[in-house]
C-alpha cells in the first residue's frame, strides 16, 4: 500500500486543528473544483483533497491514520503489527488508502465492527450565485464526487430557495454519499457566494446602491427613479442632502427565508458636470459671488 500524506495534500501541520483542517479544504477545494476550476488536472487535484479531508475531519478515522506512522508520499508500507487489531479494518481486503479510510467509518477500536447502519459522508461544495438567483431562487446543477468503483463525478440539479446571503451554508438532506447497511444517505452543504453586482452591494438581507446626485438636486431636493433588483422606483431626495448620507427604502432588499425582505440603503454622492457650457459657467460664477459657503472652513 502507498503512503498519502493527507496533511501535506491540505497544507496543514500534523496538530492542526479541525477548524484549520476545515478552512484549508475549502479553499482548496474552491481552486480546485473541477466545475469552475481551471488549473491543470484539476479534477485529479480535487478528488485528492476530498479524500484527505475526508479522512481528517473525522476524529475516528484521523487517530487510526495518526496511528500509521509519517512515510514519504508515494512510499510503500505497511501498518504498524497491532493497527489492525486496534481499529478492525481488515487489511487483506484494502490495496489502496482511500479505500481503507472510506471503509473505516463504523469501526470501533479493538477491531470490533458495528453490525447496524452506518450513516453516509456528507459532501460540501461551493456555489456562486448571482444577486438575482439569490432573490428569486435558482435551479442549480452541481457535481458530486464519485465513489470508488466509479470516480465519475455525478451531476445532481438542487433547488436553491429565494433568501440565502453570501457565506449562507444551505443543507440538501440525502444527497451526500450512500449509507452502508442500510444507513441513512449523507447531506450535501452548499457553501454560497454571492457574485459581485454592477449595482448592488448586499450585506446579509440589505443592499446598498450608490445614488449619484448633481449639485442642484442635492442643494435643492428633487424626486429621482432609483433601480430595485424587480423594477424602478421614485424616491424623494430632501433639500440639503450630503454626500455619505442614507436613504432607506424599506423591504427592497434581498427576501428573507420565512416572511419579509431587508431594505434598500441609497448611499448618495454628488457628480459633477465633466463639462460646462458658457452660459454654465456664468452661472457658476454667479452663485460663487452670492454663496457664503466655505467647504474648507473646518481647516480653521
Amino acid at each position: 500500500m502507498k503512503y498519502k500524506d493527507y496533511y501535506a495534500i491540505l497544507g496543514v501541520a500534523r496538530d492542526a486543528s479541525e477548524a484549520d483542517v476545515k478552512r484549508a479544504y475549502r479553499k482548496l477545494a474552491r481552486k480546485y473544483h473541477p466545475d469552475v476550476s481551471k488549473e491543470p488536472q484539476a479534477e485529479e487535484k480535487f478528488k485528492e483533497v476530498s479524500e484527505a479531508y475526508e479522512t481528517l475531519k473525522d476524529a475516528e478515522k484521523r487517530a487510526a491514520y495518526d496511528q500509521l506512522g509519517s512515510y514519504q508520499a508515494g512510499q510503500e508500507f505497511r501498518p504498524p503489527p497491532d493497527w489492525e487489531h486496534r481499529f478492525g479494518a481488515g487489511m487483506e481486503e484494502y490495496f489502496d488508502l482511500g479505500d481503507l479510510f472510506e471503509h473505516l467509518t463504523g469501526r470501533r477500536a479493538h477491531g470490533r465492527a458495528r453490525t447496524g447502519p452506518i450513516p453516509g459522508h456528507d459532501y460540501e461544495l461551493n456555489a456562486t450565485l448571482a444577486l438575482e438567483q439569490a432573490a428569486r431562487g435558482a435551479d442549480l446543477e452541481v457535481a458530486l464526487p464519485g465513489s470508488r468503483a466509479d470516480p465519475t463525478p455525478r451531476p445532481v440539479r438542487i433547488r436553491v430557495p429565494p433568501g440565502v446571503t453570501d457565506g449562507h451554508r444551505l443543507r440538501v438532506p440525502g444527497k451526500g454519499s450512500p449509507g452502508v447497511n442500510g444507513g441513512a444517505p449523507g447531506d450535501l452543504y452548499l457553501n454560497i457566494a454571492l457574485a459581485p453586482h454592477r449595482l448592488f452591494k448586499a450585506s446579509g438581507h440589505d443592499l446598498y446602491l450608490e445614488l449619484p446626485l448633481a449639485p442642484w438636486e442635492a442643494v435643492l431636493g428633487a424626486r429621482i427613479e432609483v433601480p430595485t433588483l424587480e423594477s424602478r422606483i421614485a424616491v424623494t431626495v430632501p433639500p440639503g442632502s450630503r454626500p455619505g448620507q442614507k436613504l432607506r427604502i424599506a423591504g427592497r432588499g434581498l427576501p428573507k427565508p420565512k416572511a419579509g425582505a431587508g431594505d434598500l440603503y441609497c448611499v448618495l454622492s454628488i457628480a459633477t458636470p465633466p463639462v460646462a457650457s458658457e452660459r454654465e459657467k456664468e452661472l457658476y460664477r454667479e452663485l460663487a459671488k452670492v454663496s457664503a459657503f466655505n467647504p474648507r472652513g473646518g481647516f480653521g
